[in-house]
């Protein structure tokens, strides 16, 4: 087992380079432009966001000045926020904002249900055969187009991207070119701040037509709608090679009862205590100063361990790993805080633990193994019922008939 030395805020991007530097995909070890780690940083952007216009702007593109994006996601994604308190947080807002800015968040419960049902079963497509582009490209992503060579060094550079070109990339990926989505989703989860595998193999999926009977195609006319210096500029743009719709054929149906009703990883309903633990232990799921394990055990010493097996399979994006390290180094300001770099079984083993449920199969494995003696909620902003959740209509039918 390595104890790490605490990282400061001022210094999270050394202590990166320095203990976790041989873990990453980056070539060099700096900190995203898009978003900072931390409790403070998110309590501030939660109190001056803005969504005004949100309606009309959220699918805009370029210039980044014209988007009605709040990029809360890196927050929400880790914990530091909840969907309820986004939710909240824009109760004054104009009523068609509010409403589209809501809706948006509770797609994102929706990715939530449907991974607490399926865990790593998204690793493959869950209600029809994905659409594949029936002339393969040489490559997924051409740097000639300026808008996914745009999209794939914002991404990169950043650590984040607009859902619209999110959808963009994974519907050209494969119903265009002809590629596996499963190494785009790869691709795009390594370097996302937000990246999750509820939402992002999700987003995917969707695209590619594995969740729904049409696949979503990327043409040109919406380049020109969202982004259209980019067109202008383009070298291609006298024969653009988007021009067109794809023309990816729907892929075949598969079996999806078991989408209806099943078990899900849904965590306790309250509070499961069954003594006093040495340590809280906090997980990426959960990183956030309002942790309930944590709030429960104010005196409690807290440890994070790094996954560094984990890790070296996945090669994430330094950014995610800075932003991770700037949240601990806040959060060990206030608390007493271990570090470790190892595997969490072992690095956690014989200890009596306190933690905040997550509803990831990882979490599962590894509580399964543990000594937790006191386990907390995941704050659901609907808690799983074990109801139908094929799509977003369906969910949405039966939650609303549930309340």
């Amino acid at each position: 087992m390595s104890e790490l030395p605490l990282p400061t805020v001022d210094a999270a991007t050394s202590w990166v380079e320095h203990h976790l530097g041989h873990l990453v995909c980056d070539p060099g070890v700096a900190a995203s432009p898009a978003r900072r780690g931390g409790q403070r940083a998110a309590d501030a952007a939660l109190a001056t966001i803005d969504i005004t216009g949100y309606a009309k702007r959220r699918s805009q593109v370029h210039p980044s000045s014209s988007r009605g994006a709040t990029v809360l996601s890196p927050y929400i994604r880790h914990g530091l926020l909840t969907l309820a308190e986004v939710v909240t947080a824009v109760a004054g807002a104009p009523s068609a904002d509010r409403r589209k800015f809501v809706d948006e968040l509770w797609w994102q419960e929706y990715t939530r249900h449907l991974y607490a049902r399926v865990g790593v079963r998204n690793r493959g497509a869950l209600r029809r055969q994905p659409a594949v582009g029936a002339t393969r490209w040489a490559l997924p992503i051409d740097d000639e187009m300026v808008c996914l060579r745009s999209v794939s060094e914002e991404l990169e550079q950043t650590g984040w991207l607009v859902n619209q070109t999110r959808m963009w990339v994974a519907a050209h990926w494969s119903v265009r070119a002809g590629h596996a989505w499963r190494y785009g989703e790869e691709w795009m989860f390594r370097h996302l701040l937000d990246g999750s595998r509820a939402a992002n193999r999700y987003g995917w999926q969707w695209s590619v037509g594995a969740m729904t009977s049409e696949p979503y195609g990327l043409s040109r006319w919406q380049v020109e709608k969202r982004a259209p210096a980019w067109c202008e500029s383009c070298p291609l743009a006298a024969a653009c090679p988007i021009q067109d719709w794809p023309t990816a054929m729907s892929g075949e149906a598969l079996e999806d009862s078991w989408l209806r009703a099943g078990d899900d990883m849904v965590g306790p309903e309250e509070p499961m205590v069954s003594g006093n633990p040495d340590a809280v232990w906090l997980t990426a799921e959960s990183l956030g100063a309002r942790d309930p394990a944590l709030m429960a055990w104010p005196d409690t010493p807290v440890v994070f361990v790094f996954d560094e097996r984990l890790l070296d399979h996945l090669q994430l994006s330094a950014k995610r790993l800075v932003f991770i390290a700037e949240t601990l180094a806040e959060l060990a300001e206030h608390r007493p805080l271990r570090v470790l770099l190892d595997d969490p079984v072992r690095a956690l083993q014989g200890s009596r633990l306190a933690s905040t449920f997550a509803p990831v199969p990882g979490y599962q494995t590894r509580a399964a193994q543990l000594s937790i003696v006191a386990t907390y909620p995941y704050p659901w902003l609907s808690r799983p019922a074990g109801g139908d959740v094929r799509s977003h209509s369906s969910w949405t039918r039966q939650r609303t008939r549930a309340h």
